[in-house]
């Protein structure tokens, strides 16, 4: 299993440093980092709270971080079954029941909430959000506004680019495709055409140093809202990643279903202008693919989502049966130099046990028939500029016999699960003799 040393080095140079305390949608029980982040981390942790409001079928059952949201609620309405809650913990009450997408009745708990503390920045700015999802643009202004006031200061560009947000969407058709008007800036290039990862002196001039920080945390906020995404793509487009650019528009069409003929010419711009750098990277002898597909964006973390795992919200190790395997439990693990590595117990649990997990074939040499291949959680397109943590790849080994060919399909994967914790130069985590096929 000794592959790839100095990628494996590599990986553990760049693990993720824990994240300062600051809420998102001013919740307790969520820490962010200092924004912006990096596209791949903050793209991962925006679906993930996107998935938090999913709610479960008898065929697909709630995931850990939605269990751990209505673990964290439920706590709170037997509390106040017992004793009259505190202010935080009603902003907290109201944060939960947004981010499960229980907005209406988010709004009917943080208006009384509201009631008995009218000064209460978290209750008013939550009461905001809650009144903008269940549709209620008026009242959303108006409780935004009044956020915007009593806000703290750190997150007020951002508390003021939500009410802009909402201002322009009380002028607009319900089912408007337009890109909201953030930052007073076109996002055009010079010549006043569009084009992928340029942007024109004049409009760079408009454009606030902090655009892709307000934006980030409007997304965290606000995780299910497709023209954000939109926002977010031509922003990155703008510091030049063209091929983030366009895979962001990409779930803009995709998964959001937003049908903008605006959105849609951009992306085949940018998917365009992408092909184009990767044929010229690859026939270049002094420009390398990463110098090609890195941006100009400074990110200031990794991920923006931090916080320990909740272990009590997963499901009891089976010794004989097959076990899901979720990414979060591998990324709480923790490597601390030199090469100390510290499992969550759960996992550890895990080690020897039969195990499944969907990702994407990540390769690591020339082969498209694969024996062994990386695996992650979501494909990358520059593997140097989008790198996982270590605790974000798994390596996997076919039978002797198998291989594989490789797909940019997602797979699920089936295998014993081996953890490493004494060799730095292989991977922490292996599923041996693997069973791959395409996801369902």
């Amino acid at each position: 299993m000794r592959h790839c040393p100095r990628l494996v080095a590599a990986l553990l140079l760049g693990l993720l440093v824990a994240p300062t305390a600051r809420a998102g949608l001013y919740y307790s029980g969520e820490t962010i980092a200092d924004l912006p982040s990096q596209w791949r981390g903050f793209l991962l942790d925006q679906r993930l709270l996107r998935t938090i409001a999913v709610k479960p079928t008898d065929k697909v059952p709630a995931g850990p971080e939605r269990l751990k949201y209505e673990t964290a609620l439920k706590k709170l309405e037997k509390a106040a079954t017992e004793r009259k809650l505190s202010a935080d913990e009603l902003a907290d009450q109201g944060a939960l029941l947004v981010r499960l997408g229980e907005a209406g009745t988010a709004v009917d708990v943080l208006r009384t909430a509201q009631r008995a503390y009218p000064s209460h920045f978290k209750i008013v700015a939550n009461l905001g959000t809650a009144y903008q999802l269940s549709g209620e643009l008026d009242q959303a202004a108006a409780a935004l506004r009044e956020a915007v006031r009593l806000s703290p200061g750190k997150n007020q560009e951002a508390e003021k680019a939500h009410l802009r947000l909402v201002e322009q969407r009380r002028k607009q058709p319900k089912d408007s495709q337009d890109l909201d008007d953030l930052f007073g800036v076109r996002y055009v290039g010079d010549g006043d055409k569009y084009q992928p990862g340029q942007l024109a002196a004049a409009e760079r001039k408009k454009l606030p140093e902090d655009a892709a920080a307000v934006a980030q945390q409007l997304a965290l906020w606000l995780p299910a809202d497709g023209k954000l995404l939109w926002q977010l793509g031509e922003l990155a487009s703008a510091h030049g990643d063209v091929r983030t650019a366009a895979a962001i528009m990409d779930g803009c069409v995709t998964e959001f279903g937003l049908r903008s003929p605006d959105l849609r010419a951009h992306r085949r711009a940018n998917r365009e202008e992408a092909d184009e750098l990767a044929k010229k990277a690859g026939a270049s002898a002094t420009k390398t693919e990463h110098e090609v597909h890195a941006g100009g964006l400074k990110p200031r973390s990794s991920r923006p989502l931090g916080g320990k795992l909740d272990e009590a919200a997963l499901p009891p190790v089976s010794a004989t049966g097959l076990n899901a395997l979720p990414w979060s439990v591998l990324g709480d693990t923790t490597v601390r130099r030199p090469f100390k590595v510290i499992f969550p117990k759960y996992l550890k649990e895990l080690d020897g046990r039969q195990v499944t997990l969907t990702g994407f074939m990540q390769p690591l040499g020339e082969n498209l028939d694969m024996t062994t291949f990386m695996l992650i959680q979501y494909p990358v397109g520059c593997w140097y500029c989008e790198m996982p943590e270590i605790s974000g790849i798994v390596f996997i080994e076919l039978p002797a016999d198998k291989t594989f060919r490789l797909t940019r399909d997602q797979l699920k994967v089936e295998g014993k699960l081996t953890l490493n914790a004494t060799d730095p130069e292989n991977f922490l985590f292996t599923i041996g003799k693997a069973k791959v096929t395409k996801a369902e």
